[in-house]
């Protein structure tokens, strides 16, 4: 059974997608328009009742949250090196920095995005941007000094913790927040210049104007 990936561009969705790119996996996309409410339609509550992407659905396993997804995106492809062995100490650091990544990098700016457009208007707090701004110095000193001088974050090779990373980072890019650190600029450079997430994106892109 094909795997079922419902996604919207410019959003989380896209890690999932790099990460099934990256897998070499077929996939079924579907595109869920967000801005005009397809969330919140019945239907698609009934299979993700927070009325978010990405959700996969593999067989009857139906799973939400982009950390989760792509993790199990690697484990049931290990071919991939998506994300170390079990038990193995570079799966401990996998999920150090995947878990850093949903805890701390990429808060700041979700919070810059709530309060910038996200949120309606009159439930936005301008000044929280400095503070946020301030988060995320914080946060991208953090990556800086786990980063050093490696071209990926964990083991020898590209994981999912690197799709995750990049993914924010590309985040902090549109935001036009400064990454700070020339390591992470270069990373980000590097990661986000994969050919799995050119084809992720224009997958994406090529759904959503599907049916428009």
């Amino acid at each position: 059974m094909t795997i079922r990936l419902y996604g919207c561009p410019q959003s989380r969705s896209t890690r999932s997608v790099w990460a099934l790119e990256e897998a070499g996996v077929e996939y079924d996309y579907r595109y869920v328009n967000l801005s005009a409410g397809q969330g919140r339609q019945p239907a698609y509550l009934a299979l993700n009742p927070a009325g978010k992407v990405p959700l996969l659905i593999d067989g009857d396993l139906t799973l939400t949250e982009s950390f989760a997804i792509c993790s199990y995106i690697g484990d049931s492809h290990p071919d991939a090196g998506l994300v170390p062995p079990v038990g193995s100490t570079d799966r401990a650091r996998y999920n150090r920095w995947c878990a850093f990544v949903i805890g701390e990098l990429e808060q700041p700016l979700w919070t810059m995005a709530k309060h910038r457009f996200a949120l309606p208007e009159k439930v936005r707090v301008p000044a929280v941007q400095a503070t946020a701004a301030w988060e995320w110095s914080k946060a991208v000193a953090v990556l800086a000094q786990g980063l050093g001088t490696r071209d990926t974050m964990v083991g020898d090779g590209f994981t999912a913790a690197d799709i995750l990373i990049g993914h924010t980072l590309a985040w902090a890019r549109a935001f036009k927040v400064p990454l700070e650190h020339t390591n992470v600029s270069d990373y980000a450079d590097r990661v986000l210049g994969r050919p799995a997430l050119a084809r992720a994106l224009a997958r994406e892109q090529a759904e959503a104007g599907k049916a428009s």
